[in-house]
């Protein structure tokens, strides 16, 4: 378990906005949200660095900003990645097992096998996510360690990024002054703080749509099946509405946090919105219907292109606990109706959950990202911590004994 008091740090670097989240561990071993700061970005478009200079400035501001409201200084971070150049495939490799029965080495030997695919020069991996494993013939097994059998195969998912995109990540967070301990897929992030383990269990699909992407990502079994970035987000629906109503990108992006609604149904045939004008013009009356119209078919859209894309890997019917939309456009009114009639199964808007401190502020999809990385920045800390092999079943042991006299004497 990681220490009480551990500071964690999620950095969300979207097309948008840049979010630095602080979290505490506590003497329970869960997390308090104790800072935040966040700032527009500026440098990035669909969720690539394309002015290192200005992202840089972002960070910098965003970590500011989340240290004056902590009281903590800030050393190291783990960030997110998005961007249409993201690629997920499943693999799978197989191994021998040695002596009879599967050891932690087999596992690391299975896995390593899996992830010696094929990929560009100019693509790495970015994550190995184990799904399951077979023993023999036996299948879906989550920890093979200690089972008998003679061959083991590790079925995986592995992410794969732009080697340059991931280097200007790195870079921008790094010229800041600040280490990055891991850079995590957006929508992976997310997941860890609005997906429960039922829903993933049962089949679940998370549709992350920021500002500039929307990232998807399809759970089964309690594994990973699917991800995929698609290079559409909210954005586009600010640029709609600036079009549309002839009013400043500034004020509609306003207008759409205020007003915005993604189900025309919803909005009462009485609904009135004053939309500024440009040039210096007078502000206009306009019907919320008009908004509606105008949100409702971009939004349709990007959840039609999400589901298009579930159907193309072939995992529509595996979606029984249903579809959780997140990120900062989830916010508008009406986005689950509007995915329920799309997807035709169960939706719901993902906000965070799992974690202690400010709740009220982070209770909103949009510090989806930043809440996950904190968790996940978490939970891969306390990985560290677990020897393997023999050691930590003789640890275990050890804290077994100790309870039993702990209950009898």
């Amino acid at each position: 378990m990681v220490k009480k008091g551990t500071i964690i740090v999620g950095l969300d670097i979207g097309t948008t906005k840049t979010c630095a989240m602080v979290g505490e561990v506590t003497d329970t071993g869960g997390i308090d949200i104790v800072g935040i700061g966040m700032q527009p970005s500026k440098g990035l478009r669909k969720g690539v660095v394309v002015n290192i200079d200005s992202t840089v400035e972002t960070v910098k501001k965003a970590v500011e900003e989340a240290e004056l409201m902590s009281g903590h200084q800030i050393h190291s971070v783990y960030t997110s990645i998005a961007g249409q150049h993201i690629r997920g495939q499943n693999s799978y490799g197989i191994v021998p097992v040695k002596g009879g029965e599967v050891q932690e080495a087999d596992v690391r030997k299975a896995t390593e096998a899996a992830r010696a695919i094929s990929i560009p020069m100019d693509r790495e991996i970015i994550h190995v996510l184990p799904q399951h494993y077979i023993v023999d013939d036996q299948d879906g097994i989550k920890d093979p360690v200690g089972m008998s059998g003679v061959r083991l195969e590790a079925k995986v998912h592995i992410i794969i990024g732009a080697t340059t995109s991931i280097q200007n990540i790195a870079k921008s967070v790094n010229r800041v002054g600040l280490d990055v301990q891991g850079i995590v897929l957006e929508q992976l992030a997310s997941s860890e703080a609005v997906l429960s383990q039922d829903e993933k269990e049962l089949g679940v699909a998370l549709i992350d749509v920021g500002g500039g992407t929307t990232g998807i990502a399809v759970y089964y079994e309690g594994s990973i099946k699917h991800t995929a970035v698609l290079p559409v987000g909210g954005i586009y629906v600010t640029n709609d509405i600036a079009v549309g109503l002839r009013t400043p990108a500034v004020d509609a992006e306003k207008i759409k946090l205020k007003y915005g609604c993604a189900f025309i149904p919803l909005i009462p045939q009485d609904d009135i919105i004053e939309v500024p004008s440009v040039g210096g013009r007078e502000p206009r009356q306009v019907s919320r219907q008009v908004l509606g119209e105008i949100i409702e078919p971009r939004m349709e859209e990007i959840l039609g292109l999400a589901q298009r894309e579930i159907i193309r890997a072939g995992c529509e019917d595996l979606l029984a606990a249903g579809v959780v939309i997140t990120g900062g456009t989830a916010n508008l009114e009406g986005i689950a109706e509007l995915g329920e009639q799309i997807f035709n199964v169960p939706v719901r808007r993902g906000c965070p959950a799992g974690v202690g401190g400010i709740t009220d502020i982070i209770d909103n999809p949009l510090y989806a990202t930043a809440v996950g990385l904190v968790i996940h920045g978490s939970r891969s800390r306390s990985v560290e911590h677990v020897p393997d092999g023999r050691l930590r079943r003789l640890i275990v042991y050890i804290h077994t004994i100790k309870k039993w006299f702990d209950d009898f004497f």
